[in-house]
């Protein structure tokens, strides 16, 4: 018969459990004993300090981080109170750690090792993603109960007063008859925008089936090159052995249509212009499906970049906002929407801008067991050629 010690973990069982979980924290994990040292440092820390855990305990932590850098402080604060602290969006950018190092901290003290704390670093760039896929989302609700209103309240009073003025068209001047065309013509632009908006009141559930993205990219090109970008270079960057991804064909159409009818006004009549398209295969972050308690990740993804003026550096973080436009005429709904029918998709799209490139890149989930080749257009029913 085994006694109940039998059953206990041994230390070493224990310290290799420990091991095994703190490795497997996507985030970087390190700890600061009472001298600075950094005395333990996760895969995911190493890899974010660049040099191995055996390396980084011979240093103070000083070496690694700027000068001045308030995680100092944090340290020396949690110290002295014995209690956790949060920082968000401290900047650690420097020549050893690389650029746009902005990161979350989580820092507390560890009981049984006196004047040691734990340091957990979130990168802002996966927060970042997190919260913009939810701003978007919430953000295209809000379109959807204006649009579900303004159906009601206001395309029928348009139809009365458009049928009123047809009707005084037939007996009025031939000089006022320009303004009642003038009547029509602006409640059917009133009555189009409306039509724009209810698209965000459709919440049936997106018909998907594995897609081919080339093939989508390349019937979007030829669109664009056959009217609006027809002046315009377009060049593409792909990687052919993208699995399919699952996604609803004709609104992903719909969706890179707008994107490069964007890069296409963005680039205008400049000789130099060009819309790159692109595709890839990146590790992706994990995210919660709409309507859907799965979660999954987002591996592939599509980049529109084109080398216009770029867009202005306030208006970027609310590009995907409803009725934010840079156009001197646009309504601001088309990246709305493509926000949404990504969002719908359990996608992320974002956008960077430097002076003379700006990159739309989407990011979505890739069809399972299923390969470009399985996913020719030709292999599905009821998919546009």
């Amino acid at each position: 018969m085994s006694s109940d010690t039998d059953s206990v973990p041994s230390a070493n069982t224990r310290n290799a459990l420990a091991m095994a979980v703190l490795n497997a924290i996507q985030n970087p994990v390190v700890m600061v004993n009472e001298a600075g040292l950094m005395t333990f440092a996760n895969w995911e820390g190493e890899a974010f300090f660049g040099a191995s855990a055996s390396h980084l305990a011979r240093y103070n932590i000083s070496t690694f981080i700027p000068f001045g850098s308030p995680l100092l402080a944090l340290i020396d604060q949690v110290r002295e109170r014995r209690a956790p602290v949060n920082e968000y969006r401290v900047d650690l950018s420097s020549p050893r750690l690389g650029q746009d190092k902005l990161v979350d901290l989580y820092v507390a003290p560890v009981i049984s090792e006196p004047g040691s704390v734990v340091i957990v670093f979130q990168e802002r760039s996966m927060a970042d993603k997190i919260d913009r896929q939810l701003t978007h989302r919430a953000a295209a609700r809000s379109v959807t109960g204006l649009a579900s209103m303004l159906a009601h309240e206001i395309k029928n009073p348009l139809s009365g007063i458009r049928g009123a003025a047809q009707l005084l068209e037939q007996s009025v001047e031939d000089e006022d008859r320009a303004l009642t065309r003038l009547i029509c013509d602006e409640t059917d632009r009133i009555v189009s925008l409306v039509d724009r908006m209810e698209v965000f009141s459709d919440e049936r559930p997106v018909d998907r089936v594995p897609v081919n993205i080339h093939s989508v990219l390349d019937h979007v090109k030829a669109v664009a090159k056959a009217g609006f970008a027809r002046n315009i270079r377009i060049t593409e960057l792909y990687d052919p052995s993208l699995p399919a991804v699952y996604a609803n064909r004709d609104q992903l159409v719909q969706i890179f249509l707008n994107l490069v009818k964007n890069a296409a006004e963005a680039v205008g009549d400049k000789p130099e212009g060009e819309i790159m398209l692109t595709t890839a295969y990146r590790p992706g972050i994990r995210l919660s499906v709409a309507g859907s308690r799965e979660k999954i990740s987002l591996p592939l993804e599509f980049c529109v970049i084109d080398n216009g003026p770029g867009v202005p550096a306030d208006l970027v973080p609310h590009l995907f906002d409803p009725f934010v436009t840079t156009k001197m005429n646009g309504t601001g709904l088309g990246l709305a929407l493509v926000a949404k029918i990504i969002g719908d998709h359990g996608g992320i799209v974002e956008c960077d801008s430097q002076n003379h490139k700006t990159t739309f890149r989407v990011l979505m989930p890739a069809s399972k067991d299923i390969t470009l080749e399985d996913a020719n257009p030709a292999n599905f029913t009821g998919l546009n050629r």
